[in-house]
């Protein structure tokens, strides 16, 4: 089953970052967070990627192909022109990446990957958020209940205080945040069958628009909860963040073994 990453966006809430690169290119701990996301998968024993590329889509395509550049020792034999990899760790991955066009919306994107993915299920995310989701759980629950798309839900909580206000304006009680506050939202790491694909009209197709309206609609949308860790990288301080759980030493996304 192939991993479908949308990562063609302009990223323009971190635009202190992506005036330079993709958002899925901005680096925690020193690696994209697009790594660390393959990571995830992989762990799980899914290899096979095809990247929905975009904005500045050259970056990311030479970042793999210098893969061995940037996590390896290298020597240059500048005299013989020779170039020696010590250490060579290279990932058991295939990953395909496209230009998806530099604006086309997420659907668009998807649709644009067909030929790449094949008359199979696959797994879609996006290239900017972090977790640690049981990938083969969600595979065999998406197996088990034989609807066309499942996608991953999480409590996002509450980030402030919660009142209870009555007409005249009087706090009638005021308490702290629960995580029951929250919504439930959509992070990503879907699972969709091929023909769900025929639902995605072309480039302007938003993807959680007239796509998953009409796969809930259709009752063919299923919610996979989640209830370990999740975050994503839309803005300087939430990558502050991630780069901190990484320094520490527990990140809880982390889930292969060095």
């Amino acid at each position: 089953m192939k991993v479908v990453l949308l990562a063609g966006g302009f990223g323009t809430r971190i635009s202190e970052e992506s005036q330079f690169k993709p958002k899925p290119m901005v680096e925690i701990g020193g690696m994209p967070i697009l790594w660390h996301i393959m990571k995830g998968y992989a762990a799980h024993g899914f290899h096979e990627f095809v990247i929905c590329a975009g904005y500045k889509q050259e970056v990311i395509k030479e970042w793999f192909a210098d893969y061995y550049l940037h996590n390896t020792d290298v020597t240059f034999d500048l005299k013989n022109n020779c170039m020696e990899v010590h250490n060579n760790h290279s990932e058991p991955w295939k990953v395909t990446v496209v230009d998806t066009g530099l604006n086309t919306m997420t659907g668009g994107r998807v649709k644009r990957v067909v030929p790449y993915i094949g008359n199979e299920s696959f797994l879609l995310t996006y290239g900017d958020g972090v977790a640690n989701v049981d990938i083969n759980d969600l595979v065999n629950y998406h197996k088990g209940h034989g609807k066309m798309v499942t996608m991953t839900s999480f409590n996002a909580g509450q980030r402030f205080g919660v009142l209870d206000i009555d007409e005249a304006g009087h706090i009638n009680q005021f308490r702290e945040k629960t995580m029951g506050d929250g919504n439930m939202i959509n992070i990503g790491f879907m699972v969709c069958d091929p023909k769900f694909l025929d639902y995605i009209d072309g480039d302007n197709t938003v993807l959680e628009k007239k796509p998953m309206e009409t796969m809930a609609k259709m009752g063919e949308l299923m919610a996979y909860k989640h209830e370990g860790f999740w975050q994503c990288m839309d803005t300087v301080r939430e990558k502050e963040t991630l780069d901190n759980l990484w320094a520490s030493g527990n990140a809880p996304w982390k889930v292969w073994k060095d």
